[in-house]
């Protein structure tokens, strides 16, 4: 993706939270300078990966295959005293976009319609041999509540109802209005894309990003240019 298409998502992004009433935490709005003016103070920030992660996972089409994403809170899996024991993300989700088909093996997560249009979510058992069971009935949990569903088959989460996904389930979600945007919650155990996202699809969990203008909001996988820019 163009640094140019990741900030114009990042700034759509922060309209559609703000229409919506729902605010981030204040290092969701720095730009580098307020970055480097904290960078005493950010250890736990970027640790533990919280803030902007926009990606196309290596497809080339963000408007299809993408989303954008903030984690507000998050913590390491070997180090307690960092972060919290649990992570949450915000996620939107603009119409005709979805996210890949994939799961996790040690988070669970709760998906959540904040407020926007609903959203679209498909499920499958996995194989023996890790794809996609295309025949078995999915057994899930919405809102404390059991359900069995057809493998594949779309179903819509309405806004303040959610959807549980243990590990090994194979999920893909998306906007389902065509009109309006998705705002999205997920509240899980610790979450750490580096290892623990498995994709059923050829795609990549980051983007290549082509530097075409100047940063403005730093995704949450470059940090380390900070102590670049702080070293020069």
């Amino acid at each position: 993706m163009k640094r140019s298409e990741i900030q114009s998502a990042i700034a759509f992004s922060l309209e559609q939270t703000r229409q919506n009433g729902f605010m981030l935490p204040r290092f969701a709005y720095w730009d580098i300078d307020m970055w480097i003016k904290h960078i005493d103070e950010i250890d736990s920030i970027t640790k533990t990966m919280l803030g902007w992660d926009v990606t196309d996972f290596g497809n080339g089409d963000f408007h299809k295959l993408g989303a954008v994403l903030f984690t507000i809170r998050n913590g390491l899996i070997d180090n307690r005293n960092i972060g919290t024991p649990y992570a949450e993300k915000i996620i939107v989700l603009e119409p005709g976009q979805r996210l890949p088909i994939h799961m996790h093996k040690t988070k669970s997560e709760d998906i959540v319609s904040r407020s926007g249009g609903a959203f679209e979510i498909r499920l499958w058992n996995i194989t023996p041999g890790g794809n996609p069971d295309t025949e078995s009935p999915v057994r899930v949990y919405r809102d404390g509540m059991l359900h069995e569903v057809e493998a594949g088959a779309p179903f819509h989460i309405t806004n303040g109802n959610s959807i549980t996904l243990h590990p090994y389930l194979l999920h893909s979600f998306g906007c389902a209005d065509n009109s309006e945007p998705s705002i999205i919650g997920e509240i899980s155990s610790i979450n750490n894309d580096m290892t623990d996202n498995f994709f059923a699809e050829p795609v990549s969990r980051f983007t290549y990003i082509e530097e075409d203008e100047e940063l403005r909001w730093i995704l949450c996988n470059e940090y380390n240019l900070l102590n670049e820019m702080c070293a020069d």
